[in-house]
């Protein structure tokens, strides 16, 4: 059997059950109208993409950290990446649970 010209990746926009889980926490905690599997892992979560402002942003970090049972600090020096997107949110909350 030949192989494939072109090799298909996964679908870097599908979302992995950890960021689906992740996207149901968010739009629950602020009430979104848009549906979980609808977010894009990559669009970035505050400004454009998601549309979130830093009240949402903090509204999410005591959401994570209740449901997930880590701490997510205000002075991180690394929020603006580790809040860049659903999955750098999702990589972060991982490594977190893993120490």
């Amino acid at each position: 059997m030949q192989k494939p010209a072109v090799e298909l990746l996964p679908d870097e926009r599908a979302l992995s059950p950890q960021e689906l889980a992740l996207a149901e926490l968010i739009v629950t905690t602020l009430n979104l109208e848009t549906r979980p599997s609808e977010i894009d892992p990559e669009a970035p979560l505050y400004g454009a993409g998601l549309g979130l402002d830093s009240i949402d942003i903090l509204e999410i970090a005591l959401a994570v950290s209740k449901a997930y049972g880590i701490r997510l600090r205000s002075d991180d020096g690394n929020n603006q990446m580790i809040f860049s997107s659903l999955r750098s949110l999702n990589q972060h909350i991982q490594q977190l649970r893993a120490k």
